[in-house]
């Protein structure tokens, strides 16, 4: 049985950006110090929804340091070192672990992708790099490589792998991985809009980008199913469901990033070649976030 690097709701963060494009440490400070207060479990840094794609090297290792540090213990700190670059994503696993990380986020390689075995000898690499435990990241409509249930059977068995971020969309899937690895794989939902229906199968909790914006209310969700209490979990996940699919109407984290500036909470733009939401879907966004109460 693996003990799972967090249960509940880990927050994705945002990385903010000065009008000029550098990295905004003072507001990246302030947004995770607001997760921690709010309850949030785990600050899962420079992922997807923080922009590692258009990071450098130094920032990407700058930015690891500084959300260890900023969080100085409170909760689990995971990187996202994954690469479609084996070596690159040794070396930067390597650097996380000498910052400090808890555990890991390594999504599959994407473009050139791999074979299933290919996919195993990859993580087996890192893994065997580093001493601290890794979450997997299956995202295919992302990487465009897809993830066989035995596939994580088999990476189940090595030591450091503590859990699965489960963002294919679809439930089913998850269940045949669950019901496959049982405890040996933790799984976390990578969908907010699947969080109760993955962890009224046994998911552990959820790896959001809506916790970016309801840090409080997205644990609670999790805290509910965590209680058996699956009913009003997706009640209270319903309440916020039109929230959830604003955030995703346009690519990630573009909504959120503009979901977090009408909060005033300096998120800053996304760079390119991520730029702003439509004029028409930005107010839509805006009358959603006046709808909770978010925004006035």
């Amino acid at each position: 049985m693996k003990h799972p690097v967090f249960e509940g709701s880990a927050v994705a963060v945002v990385t903010p950006f000065n009008p000029d494009g550098s990295v905004n440490y003072t507001k990246y400070g302030e947004l995770i110090d607001r997760q921690i207060e709010a309850g949030t479990r785990a600050i899962v840094a420079v992922g997807t929804t923080g922009e590692n794609a258009t990071l450098s090297g130094d920032e990407h290792r700058a930015l690891m340091r500084f959300a260890v540090e900023r969080t100085a213990g409170r909760v689990p700190v995971i990187c996202s070192t994954g690469s479609n670059d084996t070596a690159y994503a040794i070396e930067t696993s390597k650097a996380a672990e000498e910052a400090g990380a808890d555990a890991l986020l390594l999504v599959t390689p994407y473009y050139n992708k791999t074979s299933q075995s290919g996919l195993i000898r990859h993580y087996e690499m890192i893994l065997d790099a580093v001493k601290i435990p890794a979450i997997l990241y299956h995202i295919p409509s992302r990487t465009g490589l897809f993830v066989k249930p035995e596939t994580f059977t088999e990476l189940s068995k090595h030591p450091r792998v503590a859990g699965l971020k489960e963002a294919s969309g679809d439930v089913s899937f998850a269940a045949k991985v669950l019901d496959s690895c049982g405890d040996d794989l933790p799984i976390y939902s990578g969908n907010d809009d699947l969080t109760v229906p993955i962890m009224s199968l046994g998911g552990r909790g959820v790896i959001s980008v809506l916790a970016n914006v309801i840090p409080a209310e997205t644990q609670r969700i999790c805290a509910l199913c965590l209680e058996n209490d699956f009913a009003a979990a997706g009640a209270l996940a319903m309440r916020y469901m039109r929230l959830t699919n604003l955030l995703f109407s346009d690519v990630n984290p573009v909504p959120v990033k503009e979901a977090l500036n009408m909060m005033g909470l300096g998120a800053g733009p996304c760079r390119p070649p991520l730029f702003g939401m439509s004029e028409t879907s930005r107010e839509l966004l805006r009358q959603g976030l006046i709808r909770l109460g978010l925004v006035k």
